[in-house]
């Protein structure tokens, strides 16, 4: 596949190679960006956002609308290059494509709904013979950087309220799965969107990365990726907008008087939906002692039920992590826990990039698979006797994307709503769970600022006030 700059695709001699994590297979190439072409992009979406910003609203909503039908005309076609690009099995990836198509249909109905508000300005003496409004207005370039595990759906969730918005936007999708991202680009542009509006570059991010994020005529940054990268973009970005998801280590309490097969079903979902390459996977549960044996017993033998292999089969449960080196790592916190007392109850072995899901209980506060993002099929499992400690051990680390609450109780239910720290609180659900309009983001180490289409908007345009005065 080719990138986009400039209102072409553009190839080049130098190319990165596009595997399939399965069976580490080349699927496609893109080419390998370099400073020119980051510059290049630079001033493309500075023409693109003259076009952009004279955008009307209908002509806007029209192309997001439009994109979304292009989508869903070829879902399957999404969801195969979704799944073989990436870690999703079919039916994941088949469930991304059609949120995709979800996100830019909110997308272009959120475009109508861009509104400001009159301002009493006299209601402080002296703004008598005042009278005024505002309105907001797109920034101009958004800088959007994507990572692998959503290669479709999160990049939609970037380039959805930047168009609506009026804004234009350099992509730089993740290095191991850009293919979706390109495929959506061509929706785009089939859909109506001016070139320039939309630049797509390929290539590794720490080549062309500072280049883009340092460049003064980018007004924001939205950033979806690692701690470590975010805190590097950060230092990088000088005075512009900045948006950030970091992940998570997100944490479940299971209490006592819970449907105990509801929540094991819900919880293994959560922590290996993916491979358990999903930022709010559930990697912490902390189970009432009073069912703790039943819960973990039952959490195991539907986790051993798992059926690990070839992502394009429909009935397998769980594929590959996105490569064998994210696999070992897996592997290897998995054994260091062990080492160090915890009990693993099922998984634990890897061939290659496939990492069985994994159990694991004792797990030592001082193992680096509790504190750290796993970002891998790996869960572990507490026992607590008090809901106030189950709420002190969840938010006892530097991370607060979601959580969630398993209870029959409403006052324990709205109690831990309340005091847990983080972005949402999942009751009756585990924390992989998202609907594509709510705000989405975290506290702490998990990020700035907050993504779903509405929340994303705001984060996209600024307020101008307009006041007028009689004379």
């Amino acid at each position: 596949m080719q990138m986009f700059i400039d209102g072409k695709w553009i190839d080049k001699k130098e190319k990165i190679n596009v595997y399939d994590p399965f069976d580490n297979s080349v699927i496609d190439t893109v080419p390998k960006a370099d400073k020119e072409d980051a510059l290049v992009a630079l001033k493309s979406a500075e023409k693109g956002f003259k076009i952009s910003k004279s955008l009307k609203v209908h002509e806007r909503a029209n192309i997001l609308f439009k994109t979304a039908e292009y989508v869903e005309r070829n879902l399957e076609d999404f969801a195969i290059t979704i799944a073989r690009e990436g870690s999703k099995t079919i039916k994941e990836a088949r469930k991304e494509a059609r949120r995709c198509v979800n996100t830019l249909r909110v997308s272009a109905e959120e475009s109508k709904r861009i509104q400001g508000e009159t301002i009493p300005f006299d209601s402080f003496p002296g703004g008598e013979n005042k009278f005024g409004y505002y309105y907001r207005f797109p920034i101009g370039i958004i800088l959007a950087i994507t990572p692998f595990n959503d290669p479709l759906n999160l990049v939609a969730h970037k380039l959805g309220p930047a168009f609506a918005g009026g804004n234009s936007v350099i992509l730089k999708p993740a290095t191991v799965t850009p293919l979706s991202a390109i495929k959506l680009a061509q929706a785009f542009l089939e859909s109506g969107l001016p070139a320039e509006c939309l630049q797509v570059i390929t290539g590794n991010g720490s080549e062309i990365g500072p280049i883009l994020v340092k460049d003064d005529r980018v007004r924001m940054v939205s950033f979806t990726g690692g701690v470590e990268a975010g805190k590097e973009v950060a230092s990088m970005a000088g005075i512009k907008k900045i948006g950030m998801e970091l992940g998570s280590n997100s944490p479940v309490i299971v209490w006592k008087d819970t449907n105990i097969d509801y929540a094991v079903d819900s919880c293994v979902s959560g922590a290996f939906w993916a491979a358990g390459q999903n930022c709010i996977g559930v990697q912490r549960i902390y189970i009432h002692d009073e069912i703790y044996d039943v819960f973990r017993d039952k959490f195991v033998e539907r986790t051993l039920k798992y059926k690990i292999g070839n992502k394009l089969q429909d009935d397998t449960d769980m594929g590959p992590m996105i490569t064998e080196k994210e696999a070992i790592r897996v592997e290897r916190w998995v054994k260091e826990a062990v080492e160090m007392g915890a009990k693993c109850l099922c998984g634990g072995k890897r061939t290659g990039a496939l990492m069985e899901p994994t159990v694991l209980e004792n797990v030592p506060e001082t193992a680096t698979i509790h504190y750290e993002e796993v970002f891998g099929p790996a869960v572990n499992l507490y026992r607590i006797s008090t809901l106030e400690e189950g709420i002190e051990k969840s938010n006892s680390l530097n991370y607060g994307l979601l959580a969630g609450v398993f209870t029959a109780d409403i006052n324990i239910a709205f109690k831990a709503a309340y005091e847990l720290d983080c972005g949402g609180v999942m009751i009756n659900e585990s924390t992989d769970y998202r609907l594509d309009s709510m705000p989405f983001g975290g506290i702490k180490n998990s990020g700035l600022g907050r993504e779903g289409i509405k929340f994303a908007l705001q984060e996209m345009t600024e307020p101008k006030v307009i006041c007028i005065t009689q004379i």
